[in-house]
């Protein structure tokens, strides 16, 4: 089966969970949300860092300089206080959204 690109609103989701347990960089952050979907959900270079970019903007995470498995400098991200408000509440919405879709699916 292929891959699935994200929306938006579903990657913002997705990052800030991704960060709930421990600072990762970008490309960890892909592979996770890869992973943990069973390579469903496939998340593109050019749609993942912008969305690091406007969550870190608005508060959510914020970053640091380190070094990667691979002994490469990269940038690791980490969920602040707000973001972890934030992926409350966007976590809340997906599942109102979602059973409401499935309503929806499963009655028409």
């Amino acid at each position: 089966m292929k891959p699935i690109d994200l929306v938006q609103g579903t990657l913002d989701l997705l990052i800030l969970k991704s960060l709930a347990l421990e600072p990762m960089h970008g490309w960890a952050i892909a592979g996770r949300i890869r992973q943990l979907s069973n390579d469903v959900l496939l998340v593109q270079q050019g749609s993942l860092y912008p969305a690091l970019q406007r969550l870190e903007y608005q508060g959510w995470i914020k970053a640091k300089w380190g070094v990667s498995e691979q002994n490469r400098r990269a940038k690791y991200y980490q969920l602040t206080r707000a973001g972890r408000r934030q992926l409350d509440r966007e976590a809340a919405a997906w599942e109102r959204l979602a059973a409401a879709v499935t309503l929806v699916v499963r009655t028409v």
